[in-house]
């Protein structure tokens, strides 16, 4: 008798738990809730909005989004962050505006949101997250302050992991027999061959005009050739060796481009690329999403993808987007459960279908993802070796990269010698670093 009481209690309890289970719902207390986010007009993000619907009908939280072109996006948040109460409770930033964001106080920690059981998806999995964003986009207050170590911080997760990738046109290179360039050197005599081989084409479109576009393009090279902007006491080294071949290829690059190329920005570069103007491409995987486009572009299913090829070691981009939650939003704990539905497997899944750059490594090899856009697989690869430190995100990083591009422009355009033009970025640059008080306990 007793035995048959304990079976019977055992099935009741378990009778119990399992509907228990079964009505679980962590949105409950959300339901009914509207959450004002702050998106970028931008290609990752408009897949985001096809998939957005799913999060309202499966948790019962209303979204609204405020999706701007990028720049403006920066300006309204820089006034909204700053108000006691924003109208903001998610907003996406790039990682300059990281540091930014944090030193001001202005982003949420997001340690407690985790660590509450209430919130927290146990089947979350964050090392599936592409590391070299969480540390890129996401943590603060590490190593030299921007990376993870033993006293960094996560303020935000990764949401549309962009990365350098070399797009080349596969029926030039079979035409003439060439290798797909998997170092350096290689892809040098590659972007100088193809103007000799087909007369008239570029070998590798990259951006070069002054500002950003040539900061850009020279950090591209940098770090996969050996160099940094400072050593680990903030020393600039910019001017070393390793920052002279930096220089050099670009150069090279655009003396072997496409006419015009020294004034190639990203837009103008990709269209060279697209109009089949050039042979090779070199930059963010985002522009991926155009190439079979055919109102855009004239060389569709005529491209093949490779990773950035190798220097003295492989360290290719990061770029994208970041999501996080503001210190004065009105409902972040929903504005959590977003974030995390968000960058989910499942919705990284979706959005990656949708068009959109997945931010985790298992995305890049599902089956299902990959039947619609096959080029992941390379890409998954690729952001293998994405190095978070490509690029120092400090406060002060704006002087400096403008500097550097402004300097590089004279290089490409006026013939400016490489080692001057860089030594006057490092003496420059340290100046900058000592008024903002880096060299304070030296």
């Amino acid at each position: 008798m007793l035995n048959y009481l304990t079976k019977a209690g055992a099935g009741v309890a378990a009778l119990t738990l399992s509907t228990t289970l079964a009505v679980a719902n962590p949105y409950a207390d959300y339901e009914g809730q509207t959450l004002v986010v702050n998106f970028p007009a931008h290609p990752h993000f408009d897949a985001v909005m096809k998939v957005l619907p799913e999060f309202t009908k499966e948790t019962g939280i209303r979204v609204e989004v405020d999706q701007l072109q990028y720049l403006k996006m920066r300006e309204k948040q820089t006034l909204e962050l700053t108000k006691n109460k924003g109208d903001y409770d998610l907003i996406a930033y790039v990682v300059f505006s990281k540091a930014d964001y944090v030193y001001a106080d202005q982003l949420e920690n997001l340690a407690k949101y985790f660590m509450n059981p209430k919130l927290a998806d146990p089947g979350y999995d964050a090392d599936d997250l592409i590391d070299g964003y969480v540390g890129n986009i996401g943590v603060a207050g590490g190593t030299k302050g921007y990376l993870p170590g033993p006293t960094g911080s996560l303020y935000g997760i990764p949401f549309g992991s962009e990365t350098s990738i070399l797009g080349y046109r596969k029926d030039i290179f079979e035409k003439h027999g060439l290798e797909v360039p998997t170092n350096y050197d290689e892809l040098l005599d590659v972007a100088c061959k193809i103007p000799e081989l087909e007369p008239g084409m570029g070998g590798l479109a990259s951006r070069a005009a002054s500002g950003h576009h040539a900061s850009h393009a020279f950090l591209l090279h940098l770090a996969p050739l050996g160099g940094r902007i400072f050593d680990d006491q903030w020393n600039p080294i910019v001017n070393n060796e390793a920052g002279v071949k930096a220089a050099e290829a670009l150069k090279t690059i655009v003396d072997c481009g496409a006419e015009g190329a020294e004034t190639f920005g990203f837009a103008e570069a990709g269209a060279s690329f697209l109009q089949g103007q050039s042979a090779m491409f070199l930059d963010s995987t985002v522009f991926a999403g155009q190439v079979n486009n055919p109102s855009k572009s004239k060389v569709v299913g005529k491209i093949g993808w490779a990773p950035h090829p190798v220097g003295t070691r492989a360290g290719s981009q990061t770029g994208g987007f970041g999501i996080g939650i503001p210190s004065n939003a009105g409902n972040k704990d929903a504005a959590f459960l977003l974030m995390q539905w968000l960058t989910s497997k499942e919705a990284d899944k979706m959005i990656a279908i949708a068009g959109g750059n997945p931010s985790r490594f298992s995305t890049h090899a599902d089956p299902a993802v990959l039947e619609v856009h096959p080029h992941l697989e390379v890409f998954g690869e690729a952001l293998k070796n994405a190095d978070p430190d490509w690029r120092p995100i400090i406060p002060v990083w704006g002087k400096i990269n403008a500097d550097i591009g402004t300097s590089l422009s004279k290089v490409l355009t006026e013939g400016t010698d490489i080692q001057e033009a860089l030594d006057g970025v490092a003496e420059r640059a340290r100046g900058i670093m000592d008024d903002a008080g880096y060299y304070t306990w030296n």
